[in-house]
């Protein structure tokens, strides 16, 4: 069992998670992933591991509820435990001195933004972050973005906060100025990814996404998070998930990731969920 130590809301449905697992937090690095089930019925599901605590043996997960396992997990608490959590999966972050490395993430995805951020700074890039978020309330890590980032850049789709617009409008206008990037690093929705290659490949611009397909093993066993990047399957548990966005085929991996929408529809509309109650089954 793995210990909730800590726990904060980052935004509405949107938490910070602190859990008890010393040998994650020791062997981990940026861009790695653990795989968590909450109970012996439950199902495993994927979540970027965005720090870790070697000495206080903690890891750090941000959790948005968009299902089931998302919003029984989202109305857990410290004390509470959870019953797996495997890891540290996928490869790590290529980490190198690119010269200006710029981090773009778009709502949950600076989760995962956040370490990769950090571990080209240490690395000795210049590192400009955007972030972006549909409305302001719902933009997370902002302060932690601003403290690893040399530039920080924020973007809303309502015009709320920062930039009215959206992430790629600024990453373009970084291109149009003839900003030298030596690497640009872009998570969060399919949709988002898709765009940030889009804008980078025509100027050859080597362009890092991090893929979010259905995993169930994560050892590359089961196939379910097979994608396709430059003509040949790839399982993003063990060969990613990070992968060239301009080798990425973002069309296939949006349809496989609709797979199982009746599925999950259904699991929720079987369950109740009451902010600030327990998650029970109807």
């Amino acid at each position: 069992m793995y210990e909730i130590t800590e726990k904060k809301e980052l935004a509405h449905t949107v938490y910070y998670f602190k859990i008890k697992a010393p040998l994650i937090a020791r062997k981990r690095r940026a861009g790695q992933f653990v795989v968590l089930r909450l109970n012996e019925a439950g199902e495993r599901i994927p979540l970027t591991i965005v720090d870790s605590d070697e000495k206080a043996g903690t890891i750090s997960i941000i959790v948005q509820e968009v299902g089931k396992t998302t919003a029984m997990l989202g109305d857990m608490g410290v004390g509470d435990s959870i019953l797996d959590v495997v890891g540290p999966l996928g490869k790590p972050t290529h980490i190198e001195a690119f010269g200006t490395v710029v981090c773009v993430g778009g709502g949950i995805g600076v989760a995962p933004v956040l370490p990769i951020a950090r571990a080209m700074k240490a690395a000795g890039n210049k590192v400009v972050s955007i972030i972006g978020a549909r409305t302001k309330s719902l933009l997370i890590l902002e302060r932690e973005m601003r403290e690893t980032s040399d530039e920080l850049h924020i973007t809303t789709d309502d015009g709320s906060y920062g930039h009215h617009g959206f992430v790629t409008q600024v990453l373009q206008k970084f291109i149009d100025d003839g900003r030298k990037l030596g690497c640009v690093v872009g998570i969060g929705p399919v949709p988002m990814m898709r765009a940030v290659a889009g804008v980078t490949k025509p100027h050859g611009i080597f362009t890092v996404v991090s893929l979010n397909p259905i995993m169930v093993d994560g050892t590359g066993m089961c196939g379910a998070c097979r994608v396709t990047v430059g003509g040949k399957n790839q399982f993003v548990c063990v060969d990613g998930p990070e992968f060239n966005g301009a080798e990425v085929d973002f069309n296939e991996l949006i349809m496989r990731n609709r797979s199982y929408q009746k599925e999950e529809k259904t699991a929720m509309e079987a369950f109740t969920y009451h902010e600030g109650a327990k998650c029970y089954e109807k």
